[in-house]
């Protein structure tokens, strides 16, 4: 087993068994399988339009389709991570990514509303905790100093799935229907999770993810030991409020200001988004620039990200449709994500590697109650009241919020990993190993 290190700052893994070319096989496997829980997800937003037209439906009843998928997934995540931890994280992707792909499946079948909300329903329960899990095995394999660029650029696997969902999508859906968008996904997924095991096995990787729950309580309370772990969790959940209304919503958005069919709007709302994902990485990377000999510096860095995500998308959508508008909410998203690196590396630095999967699971719990899920609900509810562009004027104001959660998590934030780090030392057992 790979034995624990303390350090001052903090604990983290000893240094893995497994090659880098291996680590990175593992990467790519398992933020594919993330594009195709994504692109089952997201291609809803595609083909709103022809669901309105076709089943006369609100923009709350459309929202709701989407927000049910986080809705399960917030609810789920935590139970179901922590079974993976103990039953074994690649069997439990795999599971995940079958149930979530025969679901979408069922969406290209369904035949009214009602079929529909089902279906989406069953593709929130597989996809549940595949994130939380997914980060967990490529976190174990990579070393401490890549956590806020690994968790950046294995969650931009999220907008490179939306874009591709959209934008496939709408296409699909422009020449052979809606319905033939849902099975080009379905088919996608089922073809990775059928090849996954195959690649990743539990069996090489086991030795650095599994054990640990011998520690007990011990592990699991570190899930919430702490002021800035909690604030990691509400920080990062609430950011993703701006950024999951506006990839929910943006090809409506411009179907409904912009007179663009569904394969034209999905194909420039995809654009937004891989600006998004884009976001995701390099804001990671730079994170763990600024953050190597001075922690806090992440932080500040999240702190920034959500101030300036809110100045550029406020003056975004104060502006009449145009080439402007469109560039400016492509940077606004470009900067509105980056908290998701700072966020993650937070997460895995406060909390004990044996239960990272479960942290992570708090952490997703967390982006969907408060972000995904509600996010496309909300405006919604808005659009039917106001207007969908004046929904989105309102909709930045929430990164204030935000910062303020990062502001007070940098308190506390360089003390919380200390004091995990002198707990870890006082419970460690001469030639334990993990």
């Amino acid at each position: 087993m790979a034995s624990l290190y303390v350090t001052s700052g903090g604990i983290t893994d000893a240094p893995n068994r497994v090659s880098r070319t291996y680590a990175w096989i593992v990467f790519a496997f398992t933020f594919g399988l993330l594009i195709s829980d994504y692109m089952s997800r997201q291609v809803l937003n595609a083909v709103f339009p022809l669901l309105k037209q076709e089943w006369v439906l609100t923009d709350a009843q459309l929202g709701l389709l989407s927000s049910i998928v986080s809705l399960m997934v917030g609810l789920l995540t935590f139970p179901l991570s922590l079974l993976a931890d103990r039953w074994g994280r690649v069997k439990s992707l795999v599971i995940m990514a079958a149930l979530w792909s025969f679901a979408t499946l069922g969406c290209g079948l369904a035949e009214n509303y009602e079929q529909m909300f089902v279906a989406r329903f069953l593709v929130g329960v597989g996809e549940a905790a595949y994130g939380s899990v997914g980060i967990a095995v490529v976190l174990s394999v990579f070393p401490r100093d890549m956590r806020a660029t690994v968790s950046g650029a294995f969650m931009a696997g999220g907008m490179l799935g939306s874009v591709l969902g959209m934008a496939l999508g709408g296409v699909l859906a422009q020449h052979f229907g809606w319905r033939w968008a849902f099975v080009a996904m379905s088919v996608f997924g089922l073809g990775l999770t059928l090849i996954y095991p195959l690649v990743v096995k539990e069996s090489r990787i086991g030795q650095l993810v599994a054990a640990g729950t011998s520690r007990g309580s011990g592990s699991l309370r570190t899930l919430y030991a702490s002021r800035s772990v909690i604030c990691a969790y509400i920080g990062g959940g609430m950011q993703l409020f701006v950024g999951a209304a506006v990839i929910v919503w943006f090809p409506s958005y411009l179907n409904r200001y912009y007179a663009m069919g569904t394969d034209q709007a999905g194909t420039f709302a995809a654009l937004i988004v891989l600006m998004g994902g884009v976001g995701m990485i390099l804001c990671g990377v730079i994170s763990d620039r600024l953050g190597s000999d001075a922690p806090g510096r992440k932080i500040n860095f999240a702190i920034a990200l959500c101030s300036v995500s809110c100045i550029v998308l406020l003056c975004a959508f104060q502006l009449s449709p145009g080439p402007l508008q469109l560039a400016l909410v492509g940077l606004g998203m470009l900067v509105a994500t980056g908290t998701c690196g700072p966020a993650g590396a937070m997460v895995a630095n406060l909390t004990h590697p044996a239960v990272h999967a479960t942290a992570f699971a708090t952490l997703a719990l967390c982006n969907n109650l408060l972000g995904l899920a509600p996010g496309p609900f909300v405006i919604g509810l808005l659009a039917d009241l106001i207007g969908l562009d004046r929904a989105f004027q309102l909709l930045p104001l929430v990164s204030v919020i935000t910062a303020l959660v990062f502001l007070y998590a940098r308190r506390y934030y360089e003390a919380d990993i200390q004091k995990l780090g002198r707990e870890t030392e006082e419970h460690a057992v001469p030639g334990d190993s993990q």
